[in-house]
């Protein structure tokens, strides 16, 4: 399996390294003012962190929660040993993924994405390992925790739930005339269901027909996507579901020459060539991420007793080549969605958040 976390690395070498990059690899991370408020400290917690598949926004997320957890372990001289794995949506290789976190006896686990949550609350059950989960659209649902506000177990971590209405509000105000939208989803994505079911209700209540297609593969998510435009939708609207995402850069330029826009719930979708994505800072939330981790291991705060972190989903992303190629003027639409969002960003397309630095 694939393995790219860099172990026992010296805690000097890292600390002059912290204006560096420190993105797609984990490390031994270090700092200043240890546990309890303990000057040079300097002590070792060991973390796992399984990402479930390899998208821009989920390795955009692991990235940040590195680099902050570099800058704590400077600020309170501790070292964080962290040990980072992608199981590329292989259920047999997540499992063993924690399987080795737990053999390893790590502090604690990181669960980026809705699938590893859940396995790693099944798998720390017993012995109560901490865990914190990343970019979990619906932690209630899928019975992650009790309550956003009170989580009551080993587990906790942020949410990027998406409110589905304001994506249907903004379809509508680009185009108010539009009669049929299509769903492009896969349906064994947890983190689709809720925002599919809420979008029903809000067309429903419209009188704005809708079709629905599926896919689990690429070549599923590509077939997928011709038949909603052989179904001759206005438009096209995809919650926060990593099959369509890591998908978006096989289907964009056939949903261009078709005309059809097609709405996210992630700026992600929108660097792989989607019309927009709507939703959560995802590097935000790879910071406040790991803020939840080093508050746990560093100052003992109950993760039963932690809210859950959820945020402003007031943030929409325009590709704007996406824009010309339905020739649309992004000045238009940037008017168009300013009164319903918090900002509206320009972004190109490129396969990662990298690639445009």
């Amino acid at each position: 399996m694939k393995n790219v976390s860099l172990h026992k690395i010296a805690c000097a070498a890292l600390a002059l390294s912290m204006t560096l990059s420190l993105t797609a690899c984990g490390g031994a991370i270090s700092g200043s003012d240890g546990p309890n408020g303990v000057v040079g400290s300097d002590k070792t917690y060991k973390i796992g962190i399984c990402n479930y598949v390899d998208d821009a926004s989920l390795n955009q997320i692991v990235d940040n929660i590195q680099t902050r957890l570099a800058q704590i372990g400077t600020e309170k001289n501790v070292t964080f040993d962290v040990d980072y794995d992608n199981c590329n949506a292989d259920d047999a290789v997540m499992e063993q993924i924690i399987a080795n976190f737990k053999a390893d006896k790590v502090d604690l686990m990181i669960g980026v994405a809705t699938p590893v949550a859940m396995k790693m609350q099944a798998a720390t059950e017993e012995d109560k390992t901490p865990v914190v989960f990343a970019a979990v659209s619906d932690p209630v649902s899928v019975e992650l925790v009790d309550s956003l506000e009170a989580p009551g177990a080993n587990i906790t971590g942020t949410s990027d739930y998406l409110d589905t209405n304001a994506i249907m509000n903004l379809i509508l105000a680009a185009d108010p005339e539009t009669k049929k939208i299509g769903f492009l989803y896969d349906q064994g994505q947890d983190s689709s269901a809720t925002p599919i079911a809420h979008a029903k209700e809000y067309l429903d209540a419209k009188g704005i027909a809708y079709v629905e297609r599926t896919g689990t593969t690429n070549e599923e998510v590509m077939l997928a996507a011709q038949a909603l435009v052989s179904d001759g939708v206005d438009a096209i609207f995809t919650p926060t579901d990593n099959t369509i995402m890591t998908a978006e850069l096989a289907i964009y330029e056939d949903l261009i020459a078709a005309g059809v826009p097609h709405y996210t719930g992630a700026d992600s979708f929108a660097l792989n060539g989607a019309f927009m994505g709507y939703g959560v800072d995802y590097a935000n939330l790879g910071v406040e991420t790991a803020d939840m981790v080093a508050d746990i291991l560093l100052n003992g705060v109950d993760p039963a007793k932690t809210a859950v972190k959820t945020f402003d989903n007031g943030t929409a992303t325009v590709n704007t080549e996406t824009c010309e190629g339905l020739g649309l003027d992004f000045e238009t639409i940037k008017a168009a969605f300013a009164p319903l969002c918090t900002q509206v960003n320009s972004i190109t397309t490129a396969e990662s958040f990298d690639d445009l630095k």
